[in-house]
């Protein structure tokens, strides 16, 4: 199956099945995933929470309570839930946390290029920390290219996956020591596999033509 056919297939989940549960091998496949997904001069600016438990689950329902009621039912009755979370700073020793990693797995094999990376990488760090300002969306930007290569990556596994920003991150942050630890939570994937009641899973997809949303130049 093509990549574009999965892409056509695969749906938002609006109820899971409690009962199913994703196999150990697919969810170890999909952190190795988000592991692996590429970042802007390889800043890696991220933390993933991984909720397999009853008890887990429901730390991170926590969040959804109010306004965000709506999305608790996709939390607990899911399979896994996993927080995406965004660095709130990039410190020091994140920057050298990556370049000793990137010597360890040889990456510089010429004299000069781990001053180089280190020279280049906080280079870009400082354009988004002090002339554009906009260090830490940046940075979330990042966290946003890990979900993309998750939702196709459950995809191509078969595991459905619904991602929500529709939760307090104030009170997961607090429920989960995220800000202690430099991070901030920004979105939640829950895993699984659709329940009877899932109306989505029987619409078809909808985008706009193609003809709207490409030129050539």
């Amino acid at each position: 199956m093509k990549l574009s056919d999965l892409a056509l297939s695969r749906h938002t989940v609006k109820a899971f099945d409690p009962t199913r549960t994703v196999p150990q091998a697919d969810i170890d496949e999909l952190l190795a995933l988000l592991r692996y997904s590429p970042s802007s001069v390889n800043s890696q600016p991220w933390h993933f929470v991984v909720a397999a438990t009853d008890a887990g689950k429901a730390r991170l329902a926590s969040a959804a309570q109010g306004p965000f009621a709506y999305n608790q039912p996709k939390i607990l009755n899911a399979s896994h839930v996993i927080v995406l979370c965004a660095r709130s700073e990039m410190p020091e020793s994140q920057l050298q946390a990556l370049l000793d990693q990137e010597e360890r797995d040889g990456r510089f094999q010429m004299p000069d290029a781990r001053a180089n990376q280190h020279k280049g990488r906080t280079s870009f760090v400082d354009l988004h920390r002090y002339q554009q300002k906009d260090l830490q969306h940046w940075m979330e930007k990042q966290v946003y290219l890990a979900l993309g290569t998750l939702l196709l990556g459950a995809a191509t596994l078969g595991v459905e996956a619904t991602p929500m920003e529709g939760f307090d991150f104030r009170t997961l942050d607090d429920e989960l020591g995220l800000r202690e630890s430099g991070y901030t939570s920004l979105v939640l994937v829950s895993l699984g596999y659709h329940a009877e009641a899932d109306f989505n899973a029987r619409l078809p997809k909808s985008r706009l033509p193609a003809d709207t949303v490409f030129s050539y130049v």
